[in-house]
């Protein structure tokens, strides 16, 4: 359950920050922004933040336990 926290955290952190810093027109070097097309909506996204953003989450989860 854990997880499935860490990782909705994960999707909201880079969708937030690959919408402010993709939206202007630039990848941010590392952080690889790209769009991506989900069904009828373009979506700024970043691997690296997702994956980031999910490990800190869950790490975060695990020490109030």
């Amino acid at each position: 359950m854990i997880l499935i926290k860490a990782f909705a955290f994960g999707a909201i952190l880079s969708a937030t920050l690959g919408l402010v810093i993709g939206s202007q027109g630039s990848s941010a070097g590392p952080l690889a922004i790209h769009l991506v097309d989900i069904a009828d909506a373009r979506v700024y996204w970043s691997w690296p933040v997702f994956f980031s953003g999910s490990g800190l989450a869950f790490g975060l989860m695990l020490l109030q336990r």
